[in-house]
């Protein structure tokens, strides 16, 4: 039993300090929730959780933006400089 206690202990340490840790972390939308509420047939909850999908959807669509401009141009740089090294073969 002794074992098992000094093996659960630091366990369960661990799992109170992340959860002190959780709930003390803002979250990241929390302070736009005063500001969100214009719309007054829509629930609260509803419309917080489409700015922060719209939010999210928006960094996924710049970084795919992002990613494809570095892919084309690393192709378009490494295409021709390949085929002087390797010469046409």
């Amino acid at each position: 039993m002794d074992l098992v206690e000094e093996t659960a202990a630091p366990l369960k340490e661990f799992f109170k300090n992340s959860m002190r840790l959780f709930r003390k972390c803002t979250k990241p939308d929390q302070n736009g929730k005063r500001l969100d509420r214009q719309r007054s047939h829509d629930s609260d909850d509803d419309h917080i959780f489409y700015k922060k999908f719209q939010k999210i959807a928006l960094a996924t669509l710049i970084g795919f933006a992002i990613m494809g401009f570095i892919g084309f141009f690393v192709k378009l740089i490494h295409i021709p400089i390949n085929n002087i090294l390797v010469g046409g073969v």
